[in-house]
C-alpha cells in the first residue's frame, strides 16, 4: 500500500443527566469538560502531546482529530486513544460538577445521532496525489462509499412513518448530496473541503463526510483500508470502471433501510445491481489490482480482510457477531429482544442501540463485548494507552508532539497548529513543517533543546 497519510475525525454526542432527565444545557456541559479542565483552553482548541487535537464543534460537540498516521493499525490505536483521552476529561468535569455542588453524571457517545434527530460526523482525511483529478476520484470512490456502508455501517433503530427498524448506517439518512462545501447542511457524501495541510501543489486532502462512527476496531480498519486500496487503484490508473449511480443520494437510504442486503440500486448505465454485488466487483478489481504488485503484508491483510467480510455478507452477514458494528449490535439487540419480548418501538430498544456507543468502558455495551472477548481486535489496551500521550513516530506528528510535551513541561508559552509550531516570544521564528511524512526536523529539535 502507498505510503500514505490518514487522519480521522470524530465528534462525541454529549448530555448530563439526572435520574434519567437532562441536567444541564449542552453549552454548559462542554464548558465543564472544556474551559475547567484544560489548563489555558480559552477557545476550547488544543493540540495535545500525542500531535492530536482535540476542540469543541458546532453543537458542542466535542471533537477528537488524530495525528497524522501513515499506517492503518496506528490510525485505529490513534482513533480508540481518542475515546480514552475524552473519557478521562469527562472525568475530570464529572468532579468539578460535585465541587460546584451539581449532581447528574456526564455522558459522551461515538456515534452519529441524537434524540431529536441531529447529525453528527465522523469525517475521513486520506493525502491524495494532485496528479488525479477531483472528478475522477468521485467517480470511482462515491459509488464505493454508497455501498461500503455493508460492512462500515455502525447500525441504527430508526424511526420512521412507517414504525421502527433496524438500518445499516446513522449517517446514510443525513446524506443530502453527493459532493458539497458544507459539512453541517446539505451533507454530501464527499466534502470539497481541500486543506492538505502540506505542499498544495503536489496534494490534495481527500476529505470524506459519509462514514458512521465505528465501535469496532476492525470496521474501522476495514473502512479505511479498503478506500486506501480503492485510491491506489485509481492513482496507478489501474481502475478505469463506470459504476456511477443514477441517484447516489436515494442509493444510501435505500441500502441503509435494508439490512437484508437485497435492495438494489440503478446505474447510469441502467443496470440495476446490490450493494453486495457492487461491492464485490470492486474487490474482484482490487484483487486483481494486488495480484498485479508486489503487495506489502498491509495491502495483503486488508485484502484478506475485505475477502472474508464479503463473503460472509454473502453466506450469512451475522457470522461477522465480531467484526461489523451493525451485525454486532443487531445480534446484541435481538437476543435482548427475545429475551424480554419486546419490539424494535420499545424504548429499551433505542436506549440499547444508545448505550452501545457509550465510551465509558463499564457501561458502555461494546466495551462489555470487549471485556468478555466477543469482539475481534486490531490492538491492545495497552497500546492504546500509550497513544494517548505519545505520537506516531513516523510522521510530522512526533514533531508536534514532543515539541508540545517539552513545552509543558518547561511551562514554556506556544502555539501550534498542523503546520507550524512557535513560542509566544517575538525573538523566535515560527516553524514551518509542511512535509507531513517528516518525522525529523533539526530546526524543532534545536528549538527543544533551547528550552
Amino acid at each position: 500500500m502507498k505510503r500514505r497519510i490518514f487522519g480521522l475525525e470524530n465528534e462525541y454526542g454529549l448530555t448530563c443527566t439526572l435520574n434519567g432527565q437532562r441536567r444541564l444545557s449542552p453549552d454548559n456541559v462542554a464548558r465543564y469538560l472544556f474551559e475547567k479542565v484544560i489548563p489555558g483552553a480559552r477557545n476550547a482548541n488544543v493540540f495535545l502531546e500525542n500531535g492530536a487535537r482535540l476542540y469543541l464543534d458546532t453543537g458542542f460537540h466535542p471533537e477528537y482529530a488524530t495525528p497524522e498516521c501513515d499506517d492503518i493499525a496506528d490510525l485505529v490505536i490513534h482513533d480508540k486513544a481518542g475515546e480514552r483521552i475524552v473519557e478521562d476529561l469527562l472525568h475530570q468535569a464529572e468532579k468539578r460538577l460535585r465541587e460546584d455542588g451539581i449532581s447528574g453524571n456526564i455522558l459522551l457517545f461515538k456515534n452519529n445521532t441524537d434524540s431529536a434527530g441531529n447529525s453528527y460526523g465522523c469525517h475521513e482525511n486520506y493525502l491524495v496525489s494532485r496528479d488525479v483529478s477531483f472528478q475522477r476520484l468521485a467517480e470511482g470512490l462515491i459509488p464505493f462509499f454508497v455501498t461500503r456502508q455493508i460492512f462500515a455501517g455502525a447500525g441504527k433503530v430508526l424511526q420512521t412513518p412507517r414504525g421502527f427498524h433496524y438500518c445499516l448506517s446513522q449517517r446514510a439518512q443525513h446524506i443530502c448530496q453527493e459532493i458539497s462545501g458544507a459539512t453541517t447542511s446539505s451533507r454530501s457524501i464527499i466534502n470539497t473541503r481541500d486543506e492538505p495541510h502540506a505542499d498544495a501543489e503536489k496534494y490534495r486532502r481527500l476529505h470524506v463526510i459519509v462514514g458512521d462512527s465505528n465501535m469496532s476496531e476492525v470496521a474501522t480498519y476495514l473502512k479505511v483500508g479498503t478506500t486506501a486500496l480503492i485510491l491506489d487503484m485509481i492513482e496507478d490508473g489501474f481502475f478505469d470502471r463506470d459504476y456511477s449511480l443514477q441517484s447516489p443520494v436515494q442509493a444510501i437510504r435505500d441500502i441503509s433501510h435494508d439490512p437484508t442486503l437485497r435492495e438494489t440500486v440503478r446505474l447510469k448505465d441502467g443496470r440495476t445491481i446490490t450493494p453486495l454485488q457492487l461491492q464485490t466487483e470492486y474487490l474482484e478489481h482490487a484483487t486483481r489490482y494486488v495480484q498485479s504488485i508486489d503487495a506489502d503484508p498491509v495491502t495483503k491483510d486488508v485484502l484478506g480482510r475485505w475477502t472474508h467480510v464479503i463473503e460472509a455478507l454473502h453466506t450469512d452477514p451475522m457470522e461477522l457477531h465480531r467484526e461489523v458494528d451493525w451485525v454486532i449490535k443487531k445480534r446484541i439487540i435481538e437476543s435482548f429482544m427475545e429475551k424480554h419480548r419486546l419490539s424494535w418501538r420499545d424504548p429499551k430498544v433505542s436506549l440499547m442501540d444508545l448505550q452501545y456507543h457509550d465510551i465509558r468502558p463499564h457501561k458502555g455495551v461494546y466495551f462489555q463485548l470487549v471485556k468478555h472477548d466477543m469482539v475481534d481486535r486490531i490492538t491492545s489496551d495497552d497500546i492504546i494507552e500509550r497513544a494517548k500521550h505519545i505520537p506516531p513516530q513516523t510522521t510530522r506528528a512526533r514533531l508536534r508532539g514532543e515539541f508540545i510535551r517539552q513545552a509543558n513541561l518547561k511551562g514554556k508559552d506556544y502555539r501550534v497548529d498542523w503546520v507550524y509550531l512557535k513560542l509566544n516570544d517575538p525573538e523566535r521564528e515560527t516553524i514551518l513543517c509542511k512535509d507531513p511524512f517528516q518525522s525529523h526536523d533539526e530546526r524543532v529539535e534545536r528549538l527543544i533543546r533551547s528550552f
